[in-house]
C-alpha cells in the first residue's frame, strides 16, 4: 500500500466519526478530496461527472428552471473553492448534490407545504440520495448541510460539507467572502454560470412567491427581511415580547 492510499484510508476512517462525509453508495470507502489532490491553478471547480450528479442536474434543472438551477451551481463553486482554498477534506460528489438542492424547497411541488423551505429541501436530498443507495452517515449528513444553510453561526461547527454550502449560498447571494476568492475564479464562475440582470430581486420574488403561504417559517432567519420588504402587513415576531407576555409572565 503506498503512501497516497494510507492517507486516503485515515482520511475516511476518520470521516465516519467525525461525520466529515461519510461513507457512500454501498458503505465502501471512496476517495475524499483535499486541497492537494486538486489543481489549486484553475480558476473553476470540476463538477464531478458521475450517475449520481448527473441524476441530480436533471432532477433539479428540471424543477427549479434556469434562474435557481444556475444560483445552485455557483453556489457549488464557490464551496469547493473555498474548501481547496481552506484545504478541507470534502467529497466533492456529495458537496454538488447538497448545493444542487439547498433551495429545492423552493420550487413550485411546495406550494402546499408548511415547513421551512430548507427542511423540504433536505428531505427531498435524503429521498434521492436514498434511491441512489448512498450510505445514511451520508445521507444525514447532507440533510444537515441542507437544512441549516441559512442558520448562522450553526453551519461551520458541523462538518466541512455543511459550512461550505452555507459558505457558497451567502456568497452567491451577498457577496460575503468576496475578496477571498481571487479576481480569476469570480471572473471563471461567473462566465460559465453567469448573474441575471437584476438578480437580487429576481430572487427576492422567488422566496416570496415560496414563501408568502408559510411565513410563519421565516421568523428567526433572513427571510424575514425579504418578507418584510414584499409585504408591508408582515410583522417579525419579537421574542422579547413573547417572553414578557407568555402565561409564565402574565399567568392565565
Amino acid at each position: 500500500m503506498n503512501f497516497r492510499t494510507i492517507i486516503a484510508a485515515t482520511c475516511t476512517t476518520l470521516s465516519v466519526f467525525a461525520g466529515l462525509t461519510g461513507l457512500p453508495k454501498d458503505g465502501q470507502a471512496e476517495p475524499l478530496v483535499a486541497e492537494a489532490d486538486i489543481n489549486t491553478s484553475k480558476p473553476a471547480a470540476d463538477i464531478p461527472d458521475t450517475e449520481l450528479t448527473r441524476d441530480a442536474t436533471r432532477l433539479v434543472r428540471e424543477a427549479e428552471g434556469d434562474f435557481l438551477f444556475e444560483h445552485s451551481v455557483r453556489v457549488y463553486q464557490w464551496a469547493a473553492l473555498a474548501g481547496r482554498r481552506k484545504g478541507l477534506i470534502f467529497d466533492p460528489e456529495l458537496l454538488y448534490v447538497a448545493a444542487l438542492f439547498h433551495d429545492f424547497g423552493l420550487t413550485d411541488r411546495y406550494g402546499q407545504s408548511h415547513l421551512r423551505f430548507e427542511v423540504d429541501g433536505a428531505n427531498a436530498a435524503r429521498d434521492f440520495l436514498r434511491g441512489h443507495a448512498v450510505a445514511e452517515v451520508s445521507r444525514e449528513n447532507i440533510w444537515l448541510a441542507i437544512a441549516l444553510h441559512t442558520t448562522n453561526g450553526i453551519s461551520a461547527n458541523l462538518s466541512p460539507t455543511a459550512a461550505l454550502v452555507a459558505e457558497g449560498a451567502n456568497m452567491d447571494l451577498v457577496g460575503a467572502g468576496y475578496d477571498d476568492f481571487t479576481t480569476a475564479e469570480r471572473n471563471a464562475v461567473e462566465a460559465a454560470h453567469p448573474y441575471p440582470p437584476h438578480f437580487a430581486d429576481g430572487f427576492m420574488d422567488i422566496l416570496y412567491k415560496s414563501l408568502g403561504h408559510r411565513p410563519e417559517t421565516t421568523q428567526g432567519t433572513g427571510l424575514a427581511d425579504v418578507m418584510a420588504y414584499k409585504d408591508p402587513a408582515f410583522r417579525r415576531r419579537d421574542f422579547s415580547n413573547l417572553m414578557r407576555n407568555s402565561k409564565w409572565a402574565v399567568g392565565d
